[in-house]
């Protein structure tokens, strides 16, 4: 059977579609900074918008990315085959009963193979998505597999910041930041007079200050909205012209919505009657892209050039490239 870490010429194909789905789930996605070169690397980025969080890690870089995530989504085989395929492995969390914590051995197991066959692991060391602009207690799981990796070979974790202008529409702006590397070999070497439990608690309070200032941290959760609504005032420009514009525009926007409405129908519905997590909302959407794109564009494609001169077929086909964009940007620009 193929190691999680090894190539596939399959996945390698939907992975170019993916993160091309990924990019344009954002009006402007950007990232900065890089992973170091010379030993494994455990990425640790904060966890807010679910898979989003991990699709937007996994497009920053050409080089592949090997991912954990809880364990409880895998329990299906099916489900797990898929998502091993997606280079995706699980991790239990100690909340989850010390009964399935054992099980986390074989997973502990393949991510050392990854680690040593030089592929980075990417861990949300917080345990739980939350759609805020703060920070949760990290997790001993990301240091479990550092000071493992590091008995074996030269070890790095990397924080990362990732910042969304929404939570909860799609089509906003997203922001990657990789920060100083931790040289876990180091740490060690310098601690190594201090208990275990000490040495696990400096590590993740390192961790935690380095992640804290790659994001926009608002750390008062008591008062957390109304600052988070000061910051958006401050942000947010004055743009008298936005209703022209709205109107202007009003014709592409129909005919985006009638070319996508099978993506979008699906994705508002499942968002406003299934999905109790709104922090899922944008994933929706973005899944309702990768899946139901090719779909219509096969389907589109087979009635325009059916039933239409081509020229105009083939300008209908373009423009549905990039129609689902303009659907949300037009109702994010007369939401705002």
């Amino acid at each position: 059977m193929r190691k999680i870490w090894e190539s596939d010429p399959w996945y390698n194909l939907l992975r170019i579609y993916v993160d091309f789905a990924t990019q344009r789930s954002y009006r402007r996605i950007s990232s900065t900074g890089s992973l170091p070169a010379d030993g494994a690397v455990i990425i640790s980025p904060n966890h807010t918008n679910t898979l989003l969080d991990a699709l937007v890690v996994l497009q920053s870089r050409k080089e592949p990315t090997v991912f954990g995530a809880r364990a409880d989504i895998f329990k299906k085989p099916a489900v797990d085959r898929i998502l091993r395929f997606l280079r995706i492995l699980p991790m239990v969390r100690s909340r989850d009963g010390i009964r399935e914590v054992l099980h986390n051995r074989e997973s502990f197991e393949e991510v050392e193979d990854t680690l040593e066959h030089r592929i980075p692991f990417c861990i949300f060391s917080e345990g739980r998505h939350r759609p805020m602009h703060s920070l949760l207690p990290l997790q001993k799981g990301v240091a479990r597999l550092a000071f493992a990796s590091a008995e074996k070979q030269q070890t790095y974790i990397v924080p990362a910041g990732i910042d969304y202008s929404d939570f909860f529409h799609y089509r906003g702006t997203c922001d990657l930041k990789y920060g100083e590397p931790i040289d876990i070999n180091r740490f060690l070497a310098e601690r190594s007079g201090q208990t275990p439990a000490e040495v696990y608690r400096a590590l993740l309070e390192e961790l935690s200050a380095r992640m804290k200032k790659l994001i926009l941290y608002i750390p008062d959760d008591e008062h957390y909205e109304e600052t988070w609504q000061a910051i958006q005032q401050q942000r947010r420009k004055k743009r008298p012209w936005k209703w022209p514009l709205a109107i202007l525009t009003l014709p592409f926007f129909l005919l985006s919505a009638l070319l996508t409405l099978p993506m979008w129908g699906t994705a508002e519905y499942l968002c406003k009657k299934k999905i109790k997590d709104h922090a899922f909302w944008n994933t929706a959407r973005c899944m309702a892209r990768i899946v139901g794109g090719p779909i219509m564009l096969i389907i589109w494609s087979i009635l325009f050039f059916i039933l239409l001169p081509v020229p105009i077929a083939i300008g209908l086909l373009v423009y549905f490239l990039v129609s689902y964009d303009i659907f949300y940007d037009w109702l994010n620009l007369v939401r705002e």
